[in-house]
């Protein structure tokens, strides 16, 4: 495996067509919305799901590429586990080599990091890999829809309805919104936890492809559409994220209402870049 020994920040964009990108349990299961903006959201934590179902799928949990939050885990049992280890047995920091066994067996805990003191105790890992919010350049508009199901769930209700067994539902859907999130990778977070050059590279092949392994009607046609990445030649980096950031512009090109990728534009400022930084497009 090799070290990572860069700084780097990244731009990712994405939309969803006639779907729900992330439904928030607080509104009904509607699409997470900036109240005050109208802004469509979707949280670290939904992105991060989708990126643990495409290596779980990719790598169908190999040694060293296993999921630690999946659905179906018992957290405290895996945990315990780690601890019937020999090395772990033999150790002084039972908790310190405790939590090298579960960066080197979970792929999500060395990228995204981990609390693990619930049972017997591993620590906690700070992953080097964080995202925002993500948050669409437009207000969206959220719309709900009136459907239909031809069976019932029970006898009773179908006597109701004199056999017509008919279930009435609702689904939430953006028209479009085109989102945008930032990300991070440290070096030296991921020195801590052993993420590799190797582990860098599936993580970017998650982002490119992750949509197209995790289809439900709810989330209606996601894509990625944009991966920009600012490499730094250092394990500090050489600028500001935000600054770095600053240098993607989206924009609307359409006078009505945006239904695709191709209503806006996306340009990347490559001029008098700070010394040590390299931008390069993975989509």
């Amino acid at each position: 495996m090799s070290e990572l020994k860069n700084r780097i920040d990244f731009v990712y964009i994405f939309d969803v067509q006639d779907g729900n990108p992330n439904g928030d349990p607080d509104a009904g299961n509607l699409p997470r919305v900036d109240a005050e903006t109208g802004m469509g959201l979707v949280t670290d934590v939904c992105l991060k799901r989708k990126v643990r179902n495409y290596v779980q799928v990719a790598k169908n949990c190999e040694n060293g590429y296993d999921i630690f939050i999946k659905e179906k885990a018992v957290l405290n049992t895996l945990i315990d586990k780690a601890h019937e280890d020999d090395t772990v047995k033999e150790a002084k920091d039972k908790t310190s080599a405790a939590r090298d066994i579960m960066c080197k067996s979970y792929y999500d805990i060395r990228t995204f990091g981990a609390v693990m003191s619930t049972g017997k105790n591993a620590g906690q890992v700070r992953g080097p890999i964080q995202f925002t919010f993500a948050r669409s350049v437009d207000a969206i508009a959220t719309a709900e829809h009136s459907i239909t199901r031809m069976a019932v769930a029970t006898e009773k209700e179908a006597e109701k309805q004199g056999g017509d067994n008919r279930t009435m539902g609702r689904k939430a859907t953006v028209p479009y919104g085109l989102y945008v999130c930032h990300g991070f990778v440290s070096a030296n977070l991921a020195k801590q936890t052993g993420f590799s050059e190797e582990d860098l590279k599936l993580f970017w092949e998650a982002l490119k492809n992750m949509f197209d392994v995790d289809r439900s009607a709810a989330r209606g046609l996601m894509s990625a559409q944009k991966l920009i990445v600012f490499q730094h030649d250092s394990v500090l980096g050489n600028a500001p994220a935000n600054k770095l950031f600053d240098r993607v512009k989206v924009d609307k090109k359409c006078d009505s209402a945006p239904r695709k990728f191709e209503d806006y534009t996306v340009t990347i400022d490559k001029d008098n870049l700070p010394a040590g930084v390299t931008i390069e497009e993975l989509i």
